[in-house]
């Protein structure tokens, strides 16, 4: 068997550089957004694959793009999620190539974008564009979806689109959309690559926590001031977490990767069902294996207070939390006035809030994206598990039986920091591998040639 890595040619670099040079970052403030940018990317995926934009039916939304590539037969086969948009860049003097410079080298593509998640939206792209020079024509209908406001929730991209889809009666065997990837090195006692197909996602909400005082000079001070007692309350929800527990989703995936790992913890997760509570603590002392076993608290904005000797009038903090399945928005909402016990500390939602993905088992499907991922990335193990953040896919959630988030890019720990951070990059052989995944995956829904 061959060791060299796969790669890509120049011109199919390129196409994915040209993307990542446009600026489509998305704001919180949609007047705020530069509309020139998202044209121009749609411009170069309309010259980029002009036989997807001859045979798949395209709509609009705003700057999303939901293309329907109708199949022989009735039904939908597969919705594909991506995103066009990308996170803001914090210290642009600190990358090693300008972010949207789409910088191609010997071994990466760089940009920002370059593995969230404008290198999955191009190798569909690049799927699709094949297949259709090949005579290949889906069984069933498929549809692609790219979002253009992921970054910030959706609203008006994949809400609109996934609204479309229920008027259109959809109801897909696959979706499949972000989330996932290949890890090496990031698993402890495993020896290969891992492949996580993550089956569903936490939940989302920030309370925002006010305090309102009557101000005044900070030489007379009451026993507590508003920014104060506002720290008090934080500290006091971060200092009584959520309670850990297993949910189905994360004792498959032990059960799935136990039989990759080195003893003795192979052995150990052999026992899950009567050492759960020791196995739970032992997930729980890295923040990466933590979120999989509670809904996580964070304290991300703290404000109040004008100047050192005057009492602060008002005083607010935020709270991030990912909800884990069998919780909800609600409760969390509950839980902490429960734990700060203060009817001086107001408490409200903000901002976008989204209840964890229905409890579901992996689908058929996951089988086979699983086989998949062995023939682009053999030797390496799989299993499942949940997304911690949110994606586009909770909008489609009840629109396909077997709902997937993955992509087989192989990244180790620095490569995961680089998403949203600095230096985000896809080396050339991960973007054949993405390539040469979604073209077997369009194999696989196609009718016989």
């Amino acid at each position: 068997m061959s060791t060299t890595a796969p790669t890509v040619d120049e011109a199919t670099a390129e196409r994915l550089a040209e993307a990542l040079r446009c600026v489509t970052i998305s704001r919180d403030d949609p007047a705020d957004t530069d509309d020139a940018e998202f044209t121009r990317l749609a411009a170069h995926l309309e010259r980029c694959f002009p036989l997807v934009h001859e045979h798949l039916k395209l709509e609009t939304f705003g700057h999303s793009r939901l293309y329907r590539w109708v199949g022989a037969e009735d039904g939908t086969a597969a919705i594909l999620l991506a995103h066009l948009d990308v996170v803001p860049v914090d210290d642009e003097q600190r990358w090693t190539h300008p972010p949207f410079a789409g910088v191609v080298d010997d071994e990466f593509i760089w940009g920002r974008g370059a593995i969230d998640d404008k290198s999955r939206a191009m190798a569909i792209l690049e799927g699709v564009e094949s297949a259709l020079a090949a005579g290949v024509r889906p069984r069933q209908t498929v549809f692609v979806a790219f979002g253009h406001d992921e970054e910030v929730f959706g609203d008006a991209g994949a809400v609109r689109m996934a609204r479309r889809l229920r008027e259109l009666d959809v109801r897909a065997d696959l979706l499949l959309d972000e989330g996932g990837v290949i890890t090496q090195g990031v698993a402890d006692g495993v020896d290969r690559p891992i492949a996580t197909i993550m089956v569903g996602e936490k939940g989302y909400a920030t309370v925002r926590l006010s305090v309102s005082a009557t101000g005044g000079h900070s030489s007379m001070p009451g026993r507590r001031t508003a920014v104060g007692r506002l720290a008090r309350a934080v500290s006091r929800v971060q200092e009584h977490p959520f309670p850990l527990r297993m949910t189905p989703v994360t004792a498959d995936m032990l059960a799935r990767i136990r039989v990759f790992m080195s003893e003795p913890r192979r052995t150990a997760l052999g026992f899950a069902k009567v050492a759960g509570p020791a196995i739970l603590r032992v997930l729980a002392l890295r923040p990466q294996t933590e979120a999989m076993v509670r809904t996580t608290t964070a304290p991300t904005v703290i404000a109040g207070g004008v100047k050192a000797n005057v009492l602060p009038q008002r005083a607010e903090a935020l709270i991030n939390f990912r909800i884990l399945p069998g919780d909800s928005v609600d409760g969390v909402l509950e839980h902490c006035r429960r734990v700060i016990k203060d009817r001086e500390v107001s408490l409200e939602l903000v901002g976008m809030s989204s209840e964890p993905s229905a409890p579901r088992s992996p689908g058929p499907w996951f089988e086979t994206l699983a086989e998949l991922a062995r023939e682009v990335m053999p030797g390496i193990g799989v299993t499942s598990g949940l997304v911690p953040g949110a994606t586009d896919s909770r909008h489609y959630d009840e629109l396909a039986d077997t709902r997937c988030n993955f992509a087989p890019v192989v990244l180790t720990a620095a490569d995961l920091d680089r998403i949203h951070g600095t230096d985000e990059r896809i080396s050339r052989a991960n973007y054949a591998r993405l390539i040469d995944f979604n073209r077997r995956l369009i194999d696989r829904l196609a009718v016989e040639r």
